[in-house]
């Protein structure tokens, strides 16, 4: 395991490889800013508001979600224009994980700012229409999409379940009812942010235990990375093969102690012989 960025974020999250830009990109929600970094520049941007998830548009443009709102973000000179409305009448929550979907849609998870029970949802944004998914989520995460397209995964991190949904193959909405695929509740363990290969394999950050886990399409437990922190966020593939996978964590919820042992809120990767899938473009018009 190797340190990809020492900026020690409170609250790192919602990694994203631009495959245009050849450059990683990742939030601090608690600090309202966007970081990016290629290998040899660290860039970052501050916001009127927390931050935590996006998707590519162009080059130049990323789609981000904020606490109230989806926004078209121009990369070169900080223009910002809001796509559409994301709880804005709730001033209780914000957004959380998220991720562009293999329709050109993006699928976005609020949460409580104090992750209050039950007091957020998940999303999906696609050709101007913003659509609930699932209502009465705690701790909305693990937002990732099969690479045969057929279905989303996400989990309610309160609930330790990660759960596939199947999606209709012509616009990829939800087709059916969900169902269980990995009960993490014997184990008791927390998923976070997740990312599938191109094999179908899902990699699932898990909170507080301080590793990435691979688990088959099946729900089968193939392995697990440690990483040198405890939070443990969410993973992305990224690199010129999208063979590395970068892994952003968190200080939060970590006292002086730990945070004096540990390499907190760093971003950090790994090399593998696993291959990612390319990240999903967002179309907004």
């Amino acid at each position: 395991m190797h340190v990809f960025d020492q900026s020690p974020c409170q609250l790192g999250e919602g990694p994203l490889w631009h495959p245009l830009r050849q450059q990683l990109f990742w939030f601090d929600i608690l600090a309202k800013t966007l970081y990016a970094r290629d290998d040899s520049e660290l860039r970052q941007w501050q916001f009127p508001e927390m931050v935590s998830a996006a998707g590519w548009i162009d080059r130049q443009h990323l789609l981000i979600a904020s606490e109230s709102a989806l926004i078209k973000f121009n990369l070169l000179d900080g223009q910002q224009s809001i796509i559409c409305p994301l709880e804005s009448d709730n001033p209780i929550t914000r957004s959380n994980d998220g991720r562009a979907d293999p329709w050109g849609g993006f699928w976005i998870g609020t949460m409580g700012k104090q992750a209050e029970p039950a007091a957020g949802a998940i999303y999906r944004y696609y050709r101007g229409e913003l659509r609930q998914i699932k209502a009465d989520v705690s701790i909305s995460n693990a937002i990732c999409f099969a690479p045969d397209s057929s279905c989303s995964y996400y989990t309610d991190t309160a609930e330790q379940i990660i759960w596939r949904q199947p999606l209709e193959p012509q616009h990829g909405w939800p087709n059916g009812e969900r169902q269980m695929l990995i009960d993490l509740r014997d184990h008791d363990l927390n998923p976070d942010g997740a990312v599938c290969d191109a094999q179908g394999n899902l990699w699932i950050a898990q909170w507080g235990a301080a590793r990435i886990a691979q688990y088959s399409s099946r729900g089968e437990l193939l392995q697990s990375i440690a990483v040198p922190t405890a939070h443990t966020t969410c993973p992305a593939f990224g690199g010129q093969q999208l063979n590395r996978l970068f892994i952003t964590t968190a200080r939060q919820g970590l006292n002086e102690c730990q945070l004096h042992r540990q390499p907190a809120g760093q971003t950090f990767y790994t090399d593998l012989t696993v291959i990612g899938q390319s990240e999903h473009p967002v179309i907004i018009e």
